[in-house]
């Protein structure tokens, strides 16, 4: 193995990890590097392939060398199948001399499962209710535990994407001390909104309005927002300032919200008559909080809506309640590559568009992890849209993709 590092993947086939290989121009395949092979009685054995005729170099074949491990949630395996081969790859690597191992996970595991039955367990300084506590009582304190299982298994360093948790951050900057990297996809939903979000059929010197279906997804809406106001300063074509409007969600059920705008949005329902309206969230697992917050925009009288989401969960439910004509398009990202799959798409696809993020990985690799001057891929992602989105046309001719 020639060069200061190498990429494999948790598994073989990771489309992920083979672009980040490509962006980083690395020639070997991947699975040229890593053997994934399994026992008969189907425990994992991970082994860097070495050169048989080499005697010289047993257990040191990744001396100095930083090790990037790609695991993403496409393919076969489950996200615990996932989760044991990458301990596997990562002690693998350190057990051969590897200098620094980097995990990249865009959608970090058990981030759902952020604290635990005690007082202790997660969300320092954040008061919890009795029944709070009563929801996780008999459960690990699993996010805790999978850090540590990471620590112990060799991880030096980890980078996900626009994780949602605050307790889950703090305790990975933790763990990790400043080798924690959780990557926000703001500034590349604001680069295409601006210079390729409206159509001929828009009134662009309205501008547009960015969107936050609910108290959480406020923060991430107020950098897509700040974002955009950057972008337009730069763009030559007139257009009007984006607006910024907040709504939050009071629930009547386990799966029943009701919309309304929160007290202090600097934009109301009543000014938003005509113009593009962004509503942006970080996950979508049911779709039933934007659904009803995309009707209440439509009957606001908004010409468009577009959902902007990070890690969209393509359930039975999310492609019921997206399908309906209260969402106009949809911008997403590949952190769950399955989401590439025209099939996993289903009725969706005639209004997805799928920003694909390895190249604005690569650069935040070179800029944080690895050494040397490098120039960084501009625009940071390339666009993926079935045939069927009245946009595939547009696609092809400004980012030259085929």
């Amino acid at each position: 193995m020639t060069g200061d590092f190498v990429v494999v993947g948790a598994v073989a086939d990771d489309p992920l990890a083979n672009d980040i290989a490509h962006y980083l121009h690395q020639e070997t395949e991947i699975s040229d590097i890593l053997a994934n092979k399994s026992f008969a009685n189907t425990e994992f054995c991970p082994r860097f392939i070495s050169d048989e005729e080499d005697l010289d170099h047993i257990g040191h074949q990744l001396d100095g060398k930083t090790v990037i491990l790609v695991s993403s949630c496409s393919g076969e395996h489950s996200r615990n199948a996932r989760a044991m081969r990458s301990f596997l790859v990562a002690r693998a690597a350190k057990d051969n001399g590897a200098a620094k191992v980097v995990l990249v996970e865009p959608d970090l595991f058990y981030s759902a499962q952020d604290r635990g039955p005690r007082p202790e367990h997660g969300r320092a300084g954040v008061s919890r209710s009795l029944q709070d506590y009563k929801k996780f009582d008999g459960q690990p304190f699993s996010a805790l535990l999978y850090a540590d299982l990471l620590k112990t298994s060799g991880v030096d360093v980890v980078m996900t994407v626009h994780n949602h948790s605050e307790a889950v951050q703090a305790l990975f900057s933790q763990h990790f001390k400043d080798c924690f990297y959780n990557l926000c996809p703001a500034e590349l939903y604001a680069n295409y909104l601006a210079n390729y979000g409206l159509t001929s059929n828009d009134d662009a010197s309205k501008g547009m309005v960015i969107c936050a279906p609910d108290n959480g997804a406020a923060p991430f809406a107020k950098e897509v927002f700040r974002y955009l106001n950057k972008e337009n300063e730069n763009l030559l074509l007139l257009q009007g300032k984006p607006s910024l409007l907040l709504m939050d969600k009071e629930r009547s059920g386990e799966r029943k919200v009701k919309i309304v705008t929160h007290a202090e949005s600097p934009t109301r329902l009543e000014d938003i008559a005509g113009r593009v309206v962004v509503v942006c969230d970080d996950m979508v697992r049911t779709g039933g909080t934007i659904a009803e917050c995309c009707r209440h925009l439509k009957e606001a009288g908004v010409s468009r809506v577009i959902f902007v989401v990070t890690h969209f969960n393509s359930s039975p439910e999310v492609k019921e309640n997206l399908h309906v004509n209260i969402i106009d398009d949809i911008i997403t990202t590949n952190t769950l590559p399955n989401i590439l799959n025209r099939d996993m798409q289903g009725r969706l696809r005639h209004k997805m568009l799928i920003l694909k993020i390895e190249r604005w990985i690569v650069n935040a690799l070179r800029q944080h992890v690895l050494t040397g001057s490098f120039t960084p891929y501009v625009p940071p992602y390339t666009v993926d849209v079935s045939r069927k989105n009245p946009r595939w046309s547009l696609s092809q001719q400004l980012l030259g993709n085929t």
